[in-house]
C-alpha cells in the first residue's frame, strides 16, 4: 500500500469485535498492555495490504485492549479484521535500553554457538507462554531456540556485526 512505512514492528492482533459499535478486542505484545495506547496510527495488515488507522478511543480490559478505530462504525465493519496483525512505524518507536531489543530487530541477525559455528540466521521470534522462540534457519535446517540467558549469551548488532551468540546446547 502507498503511503506504508518501510519498517513496521508488529506489536498486537485483533482478537475479534468487541461490541456492536465498531469496536475491536486486541492482544497487545508490548510489555504493558496499554503500551500500544501511546502512538498515534496503527497499520492493520488486511487482505488489501497494510491501512493505516487512528485509535479514536482505547480502554485496557485486564491484559487486552478494546479499541474503537476511526473509521470503523459497526461491529460488522470490526469483524473483518479479526486475526489481523497491528504494527507501529519503526521510526516512532522510543531506543531501547542495554540489553533489551525489539523482536523485529532480532530477525536476520546470524546465530553462533561459542566454538564460532554458525548456526544460521533468524527468520522469526515467536511466544511458546513460557519465553520468546527464535526460528533458526541455515541451508533448509532449521533450530528453535529458547530466548533465554541459558541459550543465548549476547547479542551484538554493530554496523559490520549483527549476530547473536548461543551456547551451542541444540
Amino acid at each position: 500500500m502507498e503511503g506504508t512505512p518501510s519498517r513496521l514492528v508488529v506489536m498486537g492482533r485483533v482478537l475479534g469485535p468487541f461490541g456492536v459499535r465498531g469496536w475491536v478486542k486486541i492482544h497487545p505484545y508490548t510489555e504493558h498492555p496499554a503500551g500500544l495506547t501511546q502512538y498515534a496510527q496503527w497499520w492493520l495488515r488486511t487482505p488489501k495490504g497494510w491501512q493505516a488507522f487512528s485509535p479514536a478511543e482505547t480502554e485496557q480490559h485486564g491484559q487486552h485492549l478494546v479499541a474503537r478505530l476511526q473509521g470503523l462504525s459497526d461491529r460488522d465493519e470490526a469483524s473483518g479484521f479479526t486475526g489481523v496483525d497491528i504494527a507501529v512505524d519503526r521510526e516512532v518507536l522510543p531506543e531501547t535500553d542495554s540489553g533489551e531489543y525489539y523482536k523485529d530487530d532480532l530477525v536476520g541477525l546470524k546465530v553462533v554457538n561459542l566454538a564460532g559455528e554458525n548456526l544460521g540466521r533468524v527468520v522469526e521470534v515467536f511466544e511458546n507462554g513460557a519465553h520468546d522462540i527464535l526460528r533458526v534457519v541455515d541451508a533448509g535446517v532449521e533450530r528453535l531456540l529458547p530466548f533465554i540467558g541459558n541459550v543465548v549469551e549476547k547479542v551484538r548488532s554493530e554496523e559490520h556485526t549483527s549476530e547473536l551468540q548461543s551456547r551451542g546446547l541444540i
